[in-house]
């Protein structure tokens, strides 16, 4: 059996630095782990490698436990059981449904103690696969989130390839083959290593989860405190109206917000719907959303409580109805309990701010008034910015 053991220059990173904080022990508590099979089924194929990556001396640490051929599957093993006890967590990538199965069952067929019992699992492939769709991926393989991280490697083989390459090396112990098998596993653990920025994306979308369960009025003063208490993924700190013309060279307005993260995001995101724009660069942003301009509907809830006026188009309560001749009222139906006011107005997609405006009854589409409350309080623009990336990136 072959153990081989490098330190690993230069990977340090913020998310590196975060993680034992995301995985709940310390950063010498965890264990990288990838193993290389000569199949999928541990019934009829053997493990010939696992590797590892830990941190030692400060240093991140790549170790690699490898069998010469199959007869040394049970030394690899019980080699890697010794050499992880002095460890809690083992983080792995898709390790869940492949790896430590598989590893578990080799454990029991040569009847050694599985370490397993006592390691606690962290799969970074469970972690990615929720925010597939916001970061744009095709799949959620190891190598697309590495290209997504723009990580580069210089193994071009995957694990199925090599089987054919481990028997040829079982034969013949060519120094070529060898290195060829090795640097594949090492680039796996590496990956890992260098794969933990995409944890910091998750973290961010779970950020939204901190945004207010009720609706901000916008009809009076603003106070952040009233509504929440948690940071906001995003605030906003720039804020301005723009007019623009389209295509067709038709005039429209925009409100264009520049933005700060709490988190560096090492890949930019972005998105576009309804004429919404985002898109990340380290911990900025910027967002771009249309302003309407025109006349929009606030209808009551409790409309027979109203009269509604044909000629004024228009509703009102009927504690103000003895002062209108009833030959110009009638009884208000849900579709006309209402009032106009003209303004400039934000769409919205759940109801964070209140009071809603729509077009008329039937209108599925939200406004809310960019009114003088809105636009003097940084925490309300804040919010309809998380608003609004929430909904492009589909966050709820």
């Amino acid at each position: 059996m072959k153990k081989t053991s490098e330190i690993i220059e230069g990977i340090s990173s913020d998310a590196l630095e975060m993680l034992p904080e995301i995985v709940g022990c310390s950063k010498e508590g965890i264990l990288f782990i990838d193993i290389e099979t000569t199949g999928l089924s541990p019934r009829n194929s053997d493990l010939y490698m696992i590797g590892t990556g830990f941190w030692e001396n400060g240093k991140w640490v790549i170790r690699q436990f490898f069998g010469e051929n199959a007869r040394e599957e049970e030394k690899v093993l019980s080699e890697f059981s010794d050499f992880s006890r002095s460890f809690t967590k083992v983080v792995h990538f898709n390790g869940d449904r492949f790896d430590i199965p598989f590893l578990q069952s080799k454990y029991e067929e040569h009847k050694l103690t599985d370490p397993f019992g006592r390691l606690e699992s962290f799969d970074l492939y469970k972690w990615v696969k929720p925010y597939k769709k916001q970061l744009g991926l095709p799949d959620c393989k190891q190598k697309t989130i590495e290209r997504f991280l723009k990580i580069d490697r210089e193994d071009e083989y995957d694990g199925g390839k090599l089987i054919a390459v481990y028997k040829d090396y079982e034969e013949s112990k060519s120094s070529e083959l060898l290195q060829l098998l090795l640097l594949h596993n090492f680039e796996d653990v590496k990956g890992m290593m260098r794969m933990a920025p995409i944890l910091l994306y998750g973290r961010f979308f779970k950020m939204f989860d901190n945004l207010p369960k009720v609706s901000v009025r916008t009809d009076e003063e603003i106070n952040e405190q009233d509504y929440i208490t948690e940071e906001l993924p995003v605030k906003a700190v720039k804020v301005q109206a723009n007019k623009y013309k389209d295509l067709d060279r038709t005039e429209k307005m925009e409100v264009f917000m520049k933005l700060v993260l709490p988190i560096e995001l090492p890949t930019s995101i972005s998105g576009n719907v309804d004429g919404c724009f985002f898109k990340t660069s380290g911990r900025e942003a910027t967002l771009r959303v249309p302003l309407y301009e025109m006349e929009l509907k606030y209808f009551y809830s409790n409309y027979k409580d109203y009269y509604y006026l044909p000629q004024e188009d228009m509703a009102i309560h009927k504690s103000l109805a003895t002062f209108v001749d009833k030959d110009f009222r009638e009884k208000a139906k849900p579709e006309n309990c209402y009032t106009k006011k003209q303004g400039q107005y934000l769409m919205e997609w759940d109801l964070v701010f209140a009071p809603f405006f729509k077009r008329d009854y039937e209108d599925k589409s939200f406004f809310f008034d960019l009114n003088e409350n809105m636009k003097k309080s940084r925490f309300a623009m804040s919010l309809y910015a998380c608003h609004v990336i929430a909904y492009i990136l589909g966050i709820y």
